[in-house]
């Protein structure tokens, strides 16, 4: 069955899915006129203001959705993903990952206007939103937001829940001998705390959790980075020339480099999978493209802040071709430049990091969940099963629900990426109203 899905997997991981993903990034930013770049500024402003909107419709603030979609994407990716990339794909891995979340910016602003134009209200009074509502009401094709929803629904358990209490429970037992059904009792107790409240409870615990650990594992790189100053221009040198020769990747070849780099960089930030949207359009805004921005900026600090901070140090340390992979390589490292506390920081970033995308996939579930059903029954089903799921995860082992977890993602990439094609219009559209309305609001400023 692993061999199975393995090869299964692949297929769906091949060069038409990762090609499909960058070309769409790439089609948008020149319809959006780089819209990522020019914008970011006021972006990042918008994210972290204090100023929040109080009077349109909405469930959680901008800040809010902005760390549920962070608490679900800064995960194990960011530290084992990395590592796996530049293990296979060599230090050039790490160039390709940039050029995934650059184009990969334009393609969360769309996916997030889209989400928050075709929102919807629930029987709760809860906004409901994401690609398989602008599939069906944009597109008309309801077929193709079922299936969305359906591989949504799965992979929740699998990368965002199972996959992250096992690396939780396999972090504690080799740190601190704690045993694995300990760890999954614990993380089920506090699992089922925090979502049983639904999306505002998810808001408030990851509004304060993710900023927390972000800063505490980020401080821990820049240190590295400014304590060995005079490693960082070769590292870089190494990454920008490696990634045109390959010569450091697996049998030699570019186009390995560029495999790895992109996979491991969608799979740390979600671009393009649709996951997102589906936080995005839970949040209190007056127009689409003021959300769309910040959930923009989602990409930038998960891939270009804090996978960049990973890979820099990975590269520096020079230990990628010395067997270890994942989150050994990453905790040998830290540990290689800071002694035997950066092993302990990349451990419990790695379980703070595992949480969190507990918390934030369980959204996903529980939305793509409703849209399948209808009923708030289905919901608190969701919910607890999704609980027990986590204790599962801790105990058991999962190589055949990473393999199936793989590919749920890709799979749901497939029909998200059709949707923004043919409504790139639409995210013009709407992209030209905020920005009338932006240029309005600035000369009131004045």
């Amino acid at each position: 069955m692993n061999d199975f899905l393995g090869t299964v997997g692949g297929f769906v991981w091949g060069p038409p899915l990762l090609i499909l993903l960058v070309g769409t990034g790439i089609y948008l930013t020149i319809r959006l006129s780089f819209l990522q770049f020019t914008m970011l500024p006021y972006a990042l402003k918008t994210a972290f203001t204090k100023k929040q909107d109080k009077k349109s419709e909405g469930d959680i603030s901008h800040f809010q959705s902005l760390m549920t979609a962070l608490a679900a994407t800064i995960g194990t990716g960011n530290i084992a993903g990395v590592a796996t990339a530049v293990v296979i794909g060599g230090p050039g891995a790490v160039f390709w990952m940039w050029i995934s979340a650059l184009v990969g910016m334009a393609t969360k602003y769309a996916e997030a206007i889209l989400a928050v134009k075709y929102r919807i209200k629930d029987s709760n009074g809860q906004m409901a939103g994401g690609p398989m509502y602008y599939i069906e009401k944009g597109l008309g094709w309801k077929w193709m937001a079922v299936l969305f929803a359906v591989f949504a629904a799965v992979a929740s358990f699998g990368i965002g829940n199972t996959v992250q209490s096992n690396s939780v429970a396999a972090v504690l037992q080799e740190n601190w001998a704690m045993p694995v059904w300990i760890t999954g009792l614990i993380l089920m107790v506090f699992t089922a705390f925090v979502i049983l409240g639904g999306i505002k409870s998810i808001g408030r615990v990851v509004g304060f959790i993710v900023p927390f650990m972000a800063l505490f594992y980020v401080s821990a790189g820049l240190i590295i980075l400014i304590l060995n100053l005079e490693l960082i221009p070769g590292a870089v040198w190494l990454i920008l020339s490696d990634a045109f020769t390959g010569q450091a990747a697996a049998g030699g070849a570019v186009g390995v480099a560029i495999q790895y780099g992109v996979a491991r960089g969608v799979f740390s930030n979600e671009a393009g999978l649709g996951s997102a949207p589906i936080a995005a359009a839970a949040a209190k805004t007056d127009y689409p493209g003021r959300q769309a921005l910040v959930s923009m900026t989602q990409v930038f600090i998960d891939t270009i802040v804090i996978c960049s901070i990973t890979g820099v140090t990975l590269v520096m340390g020079d230990m990628y071709l010395d067997g270890a992979d994942g989150a050994a390589l990453t905790s040998a490292t830290f540990e290689f430049f800071l002694g035997p506390i950066g092993a302990t920081i990349v451990a419990i970033g790695l379980i703070f990091f595992a949480y969190s995308t507990i918390l934030g996939w369980s959204y996903y579930g529980e939305r793509s969940v409703y849209y399948l059903f209808k009923t708030s029954r289905a919901i608190m089903i969701y919910r607890l099963l999704y609980v027990i799921a986590v204790f599962i995860g801790a105990v058991l082992q999962l190589d055949t629900v990473w393999a199936l977890a793989d590919i749920m993602n890709g799979l749901m990439a497939v029909p998200n990426l059709i949707a923004l094609l043919l409504l790139s219009g639409v995210v013009v559209a709407e992209t030209k109203i905020f920005l009338k309305k932006k240029r309005e609001e600035e000369r009131m400023v004045k």
